[in-house]
């Protein structure tokens, strides 16, 4: 009977028409006046989450919709679509992408008749490595990518004021967790939509990281007035204490790499190191500490080392 009812799955799995039964069961979640964060789960990519990690959001405004993020998947933009009609029949005016990792953009077919902007380094990144990492997701999380392609941004934005009704966003351009991270910042209410550059009770990710850029970005964000902190992953909170526990964890990475090569330590040893007791409130900590040695410690391990011609 267990045989029997596998079989059936995987049945069911092959017909093109079960996969609609997935669901991301998106909720706007309104955080201040006019805006709303669909909250995503604080894990890796898996086929149970769908690739819903992510923190994106909306603003609603007399004009018309801001989107910030498009989250991981067709399906996931799709359903964002249809969550924002349900809360307001204005037209979505523009759409934001804060970096180049897929659950920031793979949503976007879902709104490709609405400007779509990013900033230069984000779209040479999608360019660049959109179809791979399209590709990895669908390894990563199956069915929930169906139909799913990269589509590029239609529109560079650069460090500006926008004004959409009685919303002022403030364009913030940024590095330092990607190439190019996009900050909004909304001087109406107060509002700060960190992109990947703050974390929340979960761990930083680390495959494009520059961390010395990322903490000088860090420190940018850290000298804004704000009333909502929204970060790509984790908790959003009424202050700054994100960024202070991002700083914290990637001050002490970028230390431990360096003291770890200053003493000789090959590659396996230090994954193995025990990571601070205080670290361990972040999710995926020892798995994300691991993945950042293996994209981190080889470069760090050059610095130190004496160049023999």
């Amino acid at each position: 009977m267990r045989l029997a009812a596998s079989l059936l799955l995987c049945l069911l799995w092959a017909i093109p028409g079960w996969a609609a039964g997935l669901s991301y069961h998106l909720e706007p979640r309104l955080i201040a006046p006019d805006t709303y964060v669909f909250e995503g789960a604080v894990e890796h990519f898996t086929p149970k989450n769908g690739g819903n990690i992510l923190n994106s959001g909306f603003i609603v405004t007399e004009a018309g919709v801001v989107v910030i993020q498009t989250g991981s998947s067709r399906r996931y933009g799709e359903e964002m679509r249809a969550a924002i009609a349900r809360i307001t029949d204005q037209p979505i005016l523009k759409v934001f992408i804060g970096n180049q990792h897929p659950d920031y953009f793979l949503g976007s077919q879902a709104f490709s008749d609405v400007p779509i902007a990013a900033l230069p380094g984000t779209i040479d990144g999608i360019r660049a490595e959109g179809r791979a990492v399209t590709e990895n997701m669908y390894r990563l999380i199956g069915d929930w990518m169906r139909g799913t392609e990269a589509l590029l941004p239609t529109e560079s934005v650069f460090g500006a004021t926008q004004v959409f009704g009685s919303h002022r966003l403030r364009l913030i351009p940024l590095s330092g967790h990607t190439q190019a991270d996009l900050a909004l910042y909304d001087e109406t209410t107060r509002v700060l939509f960190a992109g990947g550059l703050v974390f929340s009770d979960r761990t930083p990710t680390t495959p494009h990281a520059d961390i010395p850029q990322w903490l000088k970005s860090l420190d940018e964000l850290a000298a804004l007035d704000v009333a909502v902190l929204v970060p790509n992953h984790g908790a959003i909170l009424p202050d700054n204490s994100a960024i202070v526990q991002t700083r914290d964890y990637l001050n002490w990475l970028a230390q431990a790499l360096r003291l770890s090569a200053d003493i000789g330590l090959d590659m396996t040893e230090v994954m193995a190191l025990e990571i601070p007791a205080r670290f361990s409130v972040l999710n995926v900590l020892r798995e994300e500490f691991t993945r950042s040695v293996a994209h981190l410690y080889p470069i760090t391990e050059q610095s130190v080392l004496p160049r023999i011609n």
